[in-house]
């Protein structure tokens, strides 16, 4: 088995900042071919300012909540590279949650931002792979790989809709695996724990009680870095793993062999 990615076309969402930028750069230091996808343009520019139109890295700037913006994501992928191997749903958004309040929209938002995006481009995508696949020796399998949260199974009401959202889509990696097992597609999910995301670190920037109340709840005793996300992302994308679908990987510290009640799940 191979641990390789280099000549893979791969799409990689939320590729701004924090993890989606660090499994976009290492999937192109591995010598993947990567188009990275986010709304913010200008931080897109000036990660990848000098790559846009030349290289094995490219840049697509939109609101991957609009249908038309998927659809031409998905066409600039196959103008720069011909195919799509891989994508990498890493666009997630974070928001805490009033549980009582009328007027609380959070659950609403991350449903949108969380599950229908993921939803929508993973449709768009399997579309091209399962057309891809019949001029394909039947080895070569397309991977889609979604990013969840350790939050789907812990019950915290001030994370209810991040909560939600994390446990719908990993129901959804589970559903569409077997909807794209006769077309060699496997779709598979990485459950996090804490990893300094941006929102984590702006979250815990000027908070040194949570960041040290995060870490007391890990049994690794310390916050992930981005890159050690990547590496598991990695091998999901990687023939190694090309017996694999509808799983959901937790990769968090150790943090949930601790109490629900106990253990912080973001």
């Amino acid at each position: 088995m191979s641990f390789s990615i280099k000549g893979k076309n791969v799409i990689v969402t939320g590729a701004a900042n924090g993890i989606g930028l660090a499994i976009a750069r290492q999937f192109a230091d591995k010598g993947a071919n990567v188009m990275c996808a986010d709304m913010d343009e200008k931080t897109l520019a000036e990660e990848f300012g000098n790559t846009k139109d030349e290289g094995n890295i490219r840049f697509f700037a939109g609101d991957l909540r609009q249908r038309l913006t998927i659809a031409n994501l998905v066409s600039a992928t196959i103008d720069a590279f011909d195919e799509v191997d891989v994508l990498v749903n890493a666009s997630r958004q974070f928001l805490p949650t009033d549980a009582l309040n009328n007027d609380d929209t959070s659950v609403e938002t991350l449903w949108q931002d969380n599950v229908m995006t993921a939803l929508q481009l993973t449709q768009q995508v399997s579309k091209r792979m399962i057309k891809q696949a019949e001029s394909r020796p039947e080895g070569v399998m397309g991977s889609i790989i979604n990013l969840s949260s350790i939050a789907s199974r812990h019950t915290r009401p001030e994370l209810m809709a991040y909560s939600m959202a994390a446990a719908a889509l990993e129901q959804m990696t589970r559903s569409m695996a077997l909807t794209l097992a006769p077309h060699r597609i496997r779709v598979n999910a990485v459950a996090f724990g804490s990893v300094m995301s941006g929102s984590l670190k702006a979250s815990v920037a000027d908070n040194r009680e949570w960041r040290d109340d995060i870490r007391s709840h890990t049994p690794l005793g310390r916050i992930a870095s981005p890159s050690e996300l990547a590496d598991t992302i990695q091998f999901l994308a990687t023939d190694s793993s090309s017996f694999m679908t509808g799983e959901v990987i937790v990769v968090d510290g150790g943090r949930s062999l601790l109490d629900a009640v106990d253990a912080p799940a973001h």
